[in-house]
């Protein structure tokens, strides 16, 4: 009755009113009734007496850092949340982190899921050792128990009926009082339809705007419904039809429903109940038991009819937010209870086949359905394997499987369409049948009983039938004479194959484990195999092939023209459980069980021997005209996701076969297979057919197979590392892969990961063994670690390794010879030696001494001796080669573990040593190989030939006892010798030879170098130097450093010859003297505002458009910085190479309108030489000074500074520099003030975000800034490096630096004069107050070194134009000492005068004392304000701190624009005589107020800025990223949570619900916090991702590695590996110096030229 009344009123939810209502007038009461008492004190009580529980059980939230433990987790799927891991042993081991997508729980406590360490500190505890068994319901008193039994039974029967209800005008037997008539128009979620078209839709339908639009859209997104509409019902309906209409075009419409208000408020209600139970339950284990009891109760209705089963068949239909929460209660009762966690796994199972086909129907991802329960159950081994003995479910999960692809073809084959999204949406689906499937068999059993055998073979049957109907599915026939018109369907096909590869490898492991069990499955593996062969062999006929004396019967069979099929899964299962028949050795055990006398060999070699053939006819280009999906599907055959159940079984079966029957006959059907017979079987068939082939393509094509045939012996003799194939264990197979895999260049940890295959728990076993073949190579700055082969290793490649591709193997040739040749070694690659076959597998080698074998080898051989009349191959002979040396090795093998009765039955060397047969007598395979030693057209072959020669001859020396050979031993070797030993002298000279060019070539390169220096000798006295003496004018009393002292300032400013500059236009080529009067030369620039130093970063920018910008605050809040690649060009070059630019992008059409990385609407070019991003020129000029000082003539009227020349006034008339309407004239070129006024302008515009405006006041004191700001940031830059202050800056820095601050002293000149005099007047005012300048700044709020660059700066303005050198420079140093003086004031009012209890040096030398007396002397000015202060030795010591940054400013400052060389050595400590001035006419009220306000803040020294710091371990950065939630839409998890580096403001990137607007755009939160913090540009880490996010501007950014590196060395961008990560300070500070010197819109510019696809990004989104 109530909960109409608080849930529905008006049409927006309430959340907050309407959870107290309830709580008050529904709840309460029911606690009360729960608890029988207030349950305030009723639930702790409750508390107390319960068992904590030994089960974590915390739910993860989206985004939650979850661990595993790869040593001790029984399989990847279990985890523990971050509070249990800290907590835990797992710690310490191999550990997994990844980001939870929510919905399972921690698994801490569950002795199950480890196998060892199963709690953390936290929950150890709490494993009492009262039986396991007891009813948790014995403590509660009895009358609460029944009381809990009612509530419970009638709320949850509640709940679950109003959330299944189905109508949507009537309530389910609830009398309603009143009814009245309002209805909502309820929206619904689903993953058919993008954000952008329910946005659209829902702005047209219910007319709202776009931000009510994006929070309906949210909120449907997140539960899954929302009521877009409130009122009466055809109000509704109305809104309804538009959804409808407007989304039904492409897919299936939106789902949206009308329904009565009280419908949803009972639905409202019924979720906060089951909410509320959850939270119930929380208190007592006994609850929760009646909880779970009343849940799984059968209902009146028999089978099916229980609360939970009902809520679980429903599931499809309810809405996301429903289904979270029922999950979440089914979670924390049910898989928390282990007694009913097993009776809801059986209700679980027994539904299997509904709800999976319910899953398939539902639109929602697993994530939100009650499908993905099953990886809670299935994963627990007791479980497990009890649901499939009682509820046989592995049959359930594969018929159900089997139930979903439902198309055939005619032999009753899986048939796919057309692979199009929504055919891959379903096919997804029913993958997830297959992952369920891998979950139950992921536990292997340790003892198996009757009915679980029984009941696993019953399973194993359905597996074949599955495997069956995949055998020979997607056959493929050759197309001849046109292409292929339509790619045939592929993909599905091989997604069911990649997804089944781990399931057949688990089911091959179960069966390992009882020995019963292996035999039963081998027998119904072969008799499904016979079924499918029987099925394929219509209209074949029998032929008959005979060779050597063998002969043998077989069908007639092309793979070129019928059909073959690359799928057999039935046939290698059958090659998996014959290996393990000997692995296992019940072969040899129980010979009687097995039905191997009944194996018919060329029945089980037929198909894969196929399939392997076509390989290699795809290979040699045979059947290029099938298209792409066949290269695919071979690629996909080899590839390491594939190949173990793939081409491995595949190589497996042919050995099978082969130690099954005569290896002769094998031969000649492998022969016929490979369509090769003809050539082979008929003597000089070779040269007919190499004759009367005039197509090159076919003597190709045939060369290519019969390359082909002979790798693949190579293979089935050379592949024995599986354990059951070879005697060896598994960790030689995975050494052999790392091997092999590190023979063709280092590679780093994941790239090794990459190419090894991976077991059910995503483990390659690599971890293991690495140590021991490989050495780890930490990495530098960029790039990652690597992996290399140890060198001892080198003797165990194989150059024919089966998993090498062609391109692979041939890198590998080339590194493997290299490394010999480095050596000093023959560059043969001889066959490693080989483990011993195992004895089921034993007559495998006689394939190498078999007739056939060597007719094969002869015949090849004596092609390549007589060289001409033959199409043959070097790789062929290198086949050859390799197969006669393998025979040979084990020959050799043989005889050293020759015992004394065994006969050696391995006589190869003896078969080669024979001539052939008598009609034709060839000569024997020795004689030819003697031969080809010496032919001159196989110089790579002959290291490798020697090398055979050689072992016939140890294995000779072996047989000593029989000797039978024809051909005489000493001969072999004599000619061995001597061709060896030509071949050395030979090499060596060689060698000398290219020694004695490459010293010659050193000598040239140290004697150029030597001239260099010698001519440069001055340039090279210069870099040698140090800090300035700019401050020597207030240095009285420091020593005189040198008898030529340099001075930059001053009236004895050192005089400097005038350096002729001539530099060369990167665009014509032409040099050019840089001079006052000729063409502009300029360098590319980049202007940018920048928060870099700033101090306050929430100062708010005034209006750009009033705003006054003369006097900057020390806090730097926001400055101007100008940066340069360095690069010259003629002005009127750039000129037109930038218009060139403009008019490429005009010409673009509209549309056609790229994003580039450069704005050209912004003047932004990219430099033509280096592709730096510029957005500007600074104009190159010679150094001012000495041109204003050229000519002496008169001092100027406002006599302010510099009265000691006033008696030069009496000697000379008036000039026309006095007069007030004079305009001095502009030694300045026309090009050079165009492009004075060019940069200036830019400056402007940049500097203060408006439009260009050439004649505005303020565009010269924004050149002034940039010049002061930018020697600010690299001052700052230094002093952080600890680097002296000259010499040490990159050439184009020192380039700007030195442009930047000439122009800056030029640019007066053209900019109206009584403005620069104005500004000069009000600045110098600050300092030398005077009554008419009223709204001064107080000095505590001016930033000096701006001051002092202004004043200097604007300075020549005053004097008008020529005057004495003299006083210009005595004007400079007045100046300095005006500033310098007030700087020394700001600090000692600004000093913390704490007197710490530091070690203070009571030397009281003169500073200290002059310090003390200034500062007694501003007591008395400022009054009250200040402290008194005893200790000299402080304030001296806060004074040098504060006031050596501003110095060295000055210093550079006056180097660059004096052009004065720095001096060669500086002295030690700044010393002062501080002179002192009368400030007492500093308004003193002023003051004194300011500093009361102020207390406490310090500004002096500065502190540089730094990027934040972050935590050394990454998951702390993804808890933190976890916990923190979107600040707009109320507690909603953040998708993509990203940090801001430069403040450590965590924001929510990348969602509408972030999105703010900026100058008319909607951009995302990243975008707008750039344009707060970082004036445009912005560093983020994007947390989930795990990258480095940079930002400038609204389209421009780029991802950048990040900071945080695993411990071998490489990042993880996506937290695909799950390695742990840690901070690697070097990273981080390369990306601090990256902020520091402004250089982020530099590398986004490269990194966007550099990768296209970066461009198409919307930055401003994110």
């Amino acid at each position: 009755y109530y909960v109409p009344k608080i849930y529905c009123r008006g049409p927006n939810p309430a959340p907050q009113r309407e959870d107290l209502l309830a709580q008050h007038v529904l709840l309460g009461p029911m606690e009360w009734y729960l608890c029988g008492e207030d349950p305030a004190f009723g639930f702790p009580k409750l508390e107390q007496a319960n068992k904590p529980s030994h089960l974590c059980g915390r739910v993860f939230k989206v985004g939650e850092p979850t661990y595993s433990c790869r040593d001790c987790a029984v399989d990847p799927t279990c985890v523990l949340c971050m509070e249990c891991f800290l907590g835990s042993i797992h710690r310490e081991h191999r550990y997994r982190m990844t980001t939870s997508g929510g919905g399972g729980f921690c698994d801490c406590g569950d002795t199950e899921a480890w196998k060892e360490g199963p709690y953390c500190q936290k929950h150890e505890l709490n494993t009492s050792e009262t039986a396991e068994e007891e009813d948790p319901l014995v403590h509660l008193p009895e009358d609460m128990v029944v009381r809990a039994y009612n509530i419970f039974a009638i709320t949850f029967k509640y709940a679950v009926d109003i959330l299944t209800w189905e109508k949507e005008n009537e309530l389910p037997g609830l009398e309603m009082i009143e009814k009245s008539d309002t209805y909502y128009c309820m929206l619904f979620n689903d993953e058919v339809h993008t954000y952008e078209q329910v946005i659209y839709t829902l702005q047209k339908a219910v007319n709202c705007t776009q931000k009510e639009a994006i929070g309906f859209a949210t909120t449907v997104d997140r539960d899954g419904r929302r009521s877009v509409r409130y009122g009466d019902f055809q109000y509704c309906d109305q809104a309804k039809s538009v959804i409808v209409r407007n989304t039904s075009r492409q897919t299936k419409p939106l789902k949206v429903q009308v329904m009565h208000s009280s419908i949803v408020a009972h639905q409202s209600f019924g979720l906060k109940l089951l909410t509320w139970l959850g939270s119930v339950i929380g208190y007592s284990d006994g609850l929760r038991r009646i909880l779970c009891q009343v849940g799984l109760q059968e209902g009146p209705d028999g089978e099916n009819s229980s609360l939970v089963d009902k809520l679980m068949l429903y599931d499809s239909k309810l809405w996301k937010g429903a289904r979270n929460v029922y999950h979440q209660l089914f979670m924390s009762s049910l898989l928390m209870d282990l007694k009913y966690k097993k009776l809801f796994a059986i209700r679980f199972a027994r539904n299997y086949r509904q709800l999976q086909r319910d899953y398939m129907e539902d639109d929602h991802e697993r994530a939100v359905s009650v499908a993905a329960l099953s990886v809670q159950l299935f994963t627990v081994p007791t479980l497990a394997r009890m649901l499939i003995t009682e509820e046989n479910l592995m049959t359930t999960i594969i018929k159900t499987f089997m139930d979903h692809l439902r198309h055939r073809d005619i032999q009753g084959r899986f048939q796919f369409e057309r692979y199009t999204a929504l055919q891959a949406f379903k096919f997804r689906r029913v993958q997830s049948l297959i992952v369920d499937l891998k979950y139950v068999l992921i536990s292997k059993p340790t003892e198996w009983s009757d009915d679980l055998r029984h009941k696993f073979l019953e399973g194993f049957d359905a597996f074949l039938e599955l495997l069956k109907c995949m055998q020979g599915m997607d056959p493929i026939t050759r197309q001849v004479g046109q292409h292929i018109e339509m790619e045939p369907e592929w993909e599905a096909a091989f997604t069911l194959q990649m997804k089944l590869t781990l399931v057949i490898s688990m089911m091959q492991d179960w069966c390992a484990l009882d020995e019963k069990v292996l035999i039963e499955a081998y027998k119904k593996c072969l008799t499904v195999l016979m079924q499918c062969h029987s099925g394929f062999t219509d209209g074949e006929q029998p032929i008959v092939l005979s060779m050597c004396g063998h002969s043998v019967e077989t069908i007639r069979y092309c793979v070129s023209q019928e059909k073959v099929s690359i799928h057999l899964p039935v046939s290698r299962l059958l090659a998996g459980l014959h290996v393990l028949l000997s692995k296992t050795e019940v072969a040899y055990k129980f010979p009687e069980l097995l039905p191997l006398s009944e194996l018919s060999p060329p029945m089980l070699i037929e198909h894969p021997l196929r399939c392997l053939v076509l390989c290699a006819q795809v290979h040699a280009g045979m059947w290029r005209r099938n298209g792409f999906s066949l290269v695919n599907q071979i690629y996909y055959y080899h590839n390491v996701k594939c190949r173990r159940e793939m081409f491995d079984k595949d190589i497996v079966m042919l050995q099978t076969g082969v130690s099954m029957m005569d290896p002769n006959h094998f031969l000649m059907i492998m022969l016929s297979r490979f369509e090769l017979y003809q050539i082979f079987s008929t003597p000089d068939y070779g040269k007919r057919f190499s004759t009367e082939n005039t197509n090159k393509d076919v003597v190709q094509q045939n060369n290519t197979l019969i390359e082909e045939m002979l790798y693949l012996i190579i293979m089935i003799v050379g592949e024995r590392f599986s354990p059951g194939i070879g005697q060896v264990n598994a960790t030689d197979e995975i050494k052999r892969e790392i091997i092999h895999q590190l023979s063709i260049r280092p590679m780093a940890h994941s790239e090794l990961v990459k190419a090894l295959p991976e077991d059910e728990n995503r483990e390659t076993g690599m971890e293991s063994v690495i140590e021991e073949v490989a050495c780890f190579k930490k990495p530098g700055l960029t790039g990652r670690g690597l992996y290399e082969l140890k060198p001892e290793c080198a003797r165990n490649f194989n150059l024919y390794f089966y998993h090498f591709s062609r391109a692979e193997q041939s890198k590998a040739e080339e590194a493997q010879r290299k490394l010999k040749r480095q050596n000093r070694e023959d560059t043969a690659l001889p066959p490693p030696a080989l483990p011993p076959f195992c004895p089921l597998f034993a007559s495998l080698v006689n394939i190498l001494q078999s007739d056939v074998m060597l007719c094969i080898m002869g015949t090849i051989l004596q092609w390549a001796v007589e060289h001409n009349g033959y199409a043959w191959s070097e790789s062929m002979l290198q086949r050859v080669l390799h197969l006669l040396g393998m025979a040979l090795q084990e020959e050799k093998q043989h005889l050293e573990n020759l015992s004394e009765e065994n006969v050696v039955t391995f006589t190869f060397t003896q078969k080669i040593s024979r001539p052939g047969e008598a009609p034709n007598n060839s000569p024997s395979i020795l004689a030819m190989l003697e031969t080809l030693q010496n032919a001159s057209h196989l110089e790579v072959h002959k290291d490798m030939i020697r090398w055979i020669l050689k072992t016939f001859n140890t294995i000779k020396k072996l047989r000593e006892s029989s000797s039978t050979s024809p051909v005489a031993e000493t001969e072999g070797n004599i000619m061995e010798e001597s061709s060896r030993d030509k071949d050395k002298a030979e090499r060596k000279r060689k060698a000398e030879i290219a020694r004695l060019r490459r010293e010659k070539i050193m000598a040239q390169m140290s004697e150029m170098q030597r001239h260099f220096i010698n001519e440069n000798k001055e340039l090279f006295q210069q870099t040698l130097e140090e800090l300035d003496t700019s401050t020597s004018g207030v240095h009285e009393n420091s020593p005189v450093i040198s008898d030529a002292k340099l001075t930059a300032l001053g009236p004895e400013q050192t005089r400097v010859a005038e350096h002729r500059q001539v530099v060369m236009c990167i665009l014509c080529q032409e040099e050019q003297e840089v001079k006052v009067d000729s063409r502009a030369m300029v360098l590319a620039a980049f202007i940018q505002r920048s928060t870099v130093l700033s101090k306050n970063r929430n100062k708010i920018t005034p209006d750009p458009e009033k705003y006054d910008p003369l006097f900057m605050h020390p806090d730097l809040s926001c400055g101007t910085h100008t940066g340069s690649c360095g690069h010259i060009m003629h002005a009127h070059c750039w000129q037109r190479y930038f218009d060139a630019v403009q008019a490429k992008e005009q010409r673009r059409q509209q549309r056609l309108r790229v994003h580039t990385s450069y704005d050209v609407e912004n003047g932004e070019f990219l430099c033509p030489l280096c592709e730096c991003l510029s957005n500007t020129v600074i104009p190159l000029l010679p150094p001012p000074r000495v041109l204003f000082n050229r000519s002496v003539c008169f001092l100027n009227a406002l006599n302010k500074c510099n009265s000691g020349n006033s008696e030069k006034m009496d000697q000379l008339q008036l000039p026309e520099g006095f007069r007030p309407d004079f305009k001095p004239k502009n030694p300045y070129s026309e090009s050079i003030k165009e492009m004075l006024t060019t940069f200036g302008t830019a400056t402007y515009k940049v500097g203060l975000k408006v439009h260009p405006n050439e004649e505005d006041p303020r565009v010269p004191i924004m050149c002034w800034g940039s010049c002061a700001y930018t020697i600010q940031t690299i001052e700052r830059i230094l002093a952080d490096e600890d680097k002296p202050l000259f010499g040490h800056l990159p050439c184009r820095q020192d380039d700007c630096l030195t442009s930047l601050t000439r122009f800056a002293a030029a640019h007066w000149t053209v900019s109206s004069l009584p403005a620069v005099q104005a500004h000069f007047c009000t600045l110098l005012a600050s300092l030398v107050p005077n009554e008419k300048n009223g709204n001064l700044p107080c000095i505590l709020d001016i930033d000096m070194f701006h001051l002092l660059v202004s004043l200097v700066l604007s300075f020549p303005a005053i004097h008008c134009q020529d005057f004495s050198g003299v006083s210009l420079g005595t004007g400079d140093l007045h100046l300095f000492h005006l500033v310098t003086m007030a700087h020394i004031i700001q600090i000692l009012l600004t000093s913390s005068t704490e007197e710490n209890g530091m070690d203070q040096e009571n030397t009281n030398s003169e500073e200290e004392v002059a310090v003390l007396t200034l500062y007694k002397f501003l007591c008395q000015c400022t009054g009250s304000a200040l402290k008194e202060i005893s200790s000299g030795w402080h304030l001296w010591r806060n004074l040098k701190a504060g006031i050596m940054p501003f110095l060295r400013c000055s210093a550079l400052f006056f180097h660059y624009l004096n052009g004065v060389p720095a001096p060669s050595e500086i002295q030690g400590t700044v010393c002062f005589v501080l002179a002192f001035q009368d400030i007492s006419i500093y308004g003193q009220n002023k003051l004194e107020s300011y500093l009361h306000n102020e207390k406490g803040k310090k500004f002096y020294a500065r502190e540089s800025n730094k990027l934040i710091d972050l935590p050394d371990d990454y998951s702390c950065l993804i808890n933190q990223a976890s916990n923190f939630s979107c600040p707009k839409s109320g507690g909603d998890k953040s998708r993509a949570p990203t940090l801001c580096l430069v403040c450590g403001t965590m924001l929510c990137s990348q969602s509408y619900c972030c999105q703010t607007e900026l100058e008319g755009e909607d951009v995302g939160a990243c975008t707008a916090h750039t344009y707060t913090c970082g004036s445009g540009v912005g560093i983020f880490l994007r947390v989930r991702e795990c990258q480095v996010l940079f930002l400038a501007g609204k389209t421009k950014g780029c991802f950048y590695p990040p900071p945080y590196l695993d411990d071998y060395g490489e990042t993880d961008q996506g937290l695909r590996r799950g390695n742990p990560l840690h901070l690697c300070k070097e990273r981080f500070k390369k990306i601090q110096r990256l902020w520091q010197q402004h250089s982020i819109t530099e590398e986004i510019g490269h990194a966007q030229e550099a990768n296209q696809t970066l461009v198409g990004i919307d930055w401003q989104h994110l």
